[in-house]
């Protein structure tokens, strides 16, 4: 690593500056004019205004569209690994002393990236392990002090770590999938929900095993559940039907696409003894249709689909199929049935999403009154300076 001495700097064009004054974390390509003492990918530089004043230090990445990212605004401040502890420290009081999340049995986001000031890493703990995401250049190659600082902070029983797809190639990080440290996670590990037990799989669970993320709107669906026939699309591993299903639905009909997905929903149902739960593997946009051809109807339909929009010049497709997802939706659901709507793109913004949707209601003749605007759970912040870290979206609506 470069002694502060000789650290290199990456000056901003005129009129580029004011963003990263206000601790917005991610400098692109587009806004640098040069760097001065040639930075190698994966350093640590300062950020200069075109005035020659400092501004910012974080992480320097010449592979990557996203070229700086920040973490601290104090010149005097070095960012080593007691600087990682610190933020970690930081994250963990917020989880375990505020929002009470901590426990044997608990699965909680520990670090969300730059709602944590730590852009570029993911950490989720599920029953005591920990599942580490290293999404930047720069932060791989602190791996090492990362994964001491946690260690340090909350004593694992295991660490794991996990990629995610696509982001080798735009980083230019070659990490690979698999256990680090600690104990190795037994197959069956189970964490609790909100009273329901639910096993997760770390080695090949979709984002890093389980949608935390979701974990109170789960909650906030089922208070609507109790004698409703409702229908699960993109259930994952229960998901939403599960709470239904507890909260004393009629009958769930939850479809995935993936038959792994679907093993782990079964077995959940199981070991919370749920009945009157129907799992279907199919494409959820084939089988709604055949639902509609088959006449069937629903009192709650939830559609929970992944992300559609992975990049800016994918969100007029995603938006397609947003349109098609909710016109489903919509012929599915009985008069004063309840639209469970949720959008994890964080490039398709709120009011995109309500646009689509009022064309596609007023192309159904069906009238909406929106129950609740719901987001991520507090464990999955959004940092006022970073808007782009409020990504989930979960509307809940009722149709007529």
């Amino acid at each position: 690593m470069n002694p502060p001495s000789s650290r290199p700097r990456v000056l901003l064009k005129p009129r580029k500056a004011q963003p990263f004054y206000n601790r917005h974390p991610w400098v692109f390509s587009s806004a640098i004019e040069r760097t001065e003492g040639e930075p190698q990918d994966g350093d640590l530089v300062d950020l200069i205004s075109h005035g020659d004043h400092f501004v910012a230090r974080g992480l320097y990445n010449s592979q990557s569209k996203l070229m700086v990212r920040l973490y601290s605004w104090d010149s005097a401040r070095e960012i080593d690994a007691a600087f990682w502890q610190e933020r970690i420290e930081r994250a963990y009081q917020l989880r375990r002393d505020l929002l009470g999340l901590v426990g044997p049995e608990s699965g909680y986001r520990l670090i969300s990236s730059e709602a944590d000031g730590m852009s570029g890493l993911t950490v989720d703990v599920y029953a005591g392990f920990a599942v580490v995401q290293l999404t930047s250049l720069g932060m791989a190659k602190r791996k090492d002090e990362i994964l001491g600082a946690l260690q340090a902070v909350i004593q694992p029983r295991g660490i794991y770590l996990r990629t995610e797809k696509g982001i080798g190639t735009l980083e230019g990080i070659a990490l690979q999938d698999g256990p680090i440290s600690g104990e190795i996670p037994p197959p069956d590990l189970t964490i609790l929900e909100h009273g329901l037990r639910l096993r997760v799989n770390l080695a090949e669970g979709q984002k890093t095993g389980y949608y935390l993320d979701q974990r109170d709107n789960r909650q906030a669906v089922a208070k609507y559940a109790a004698g409703k026939r409702v229908i699960d699309a993109f259930c994952y591993s229960g998901g939403f039907g599960l709470h239904a299903a507890r909260a004393g639905a009629a009958s769930v009909y939850a479809i995935d696409g993936s038959e792994g997905a679907l093993q782990l929903a079964r077995l959940n149902a199981e070991a919370n003894g749920l009945r009157g739960i129907e799992f279907t593997k199919a494409d959820v946009f084939v089988e709604l249709e055949r639902m509609l051809q088959r006449g069937e109807k629903a009192d709650i339909v939830v559609l929970d689909p992944p992300k559609f929009a992975r990049a800016r010049n994918a969100v007029n497709e995603a938006l397609k199929g947003y349109r098609r997802l909710q016109s489903l939706g919509l012929q599915l659901l009985v008069p004063g049935g309840i639209l469970v709507m949720c959008c994890c793109s964080g490039l398709v913004e709120p009011i995109a999403l309500d646009e689509v949707l009022t064309q596609v209601a007023n192309g159904e003749r069906r009238e909406l009154q929106i129950l609740e605007r719901r987001f991520a759970a507090p464990d999955h912040p959004v940092s006022l300076t970073c808007p782009e870290s409020e990504y989930l979206k979960c509307l809940i609506a009722r149709v007529w």
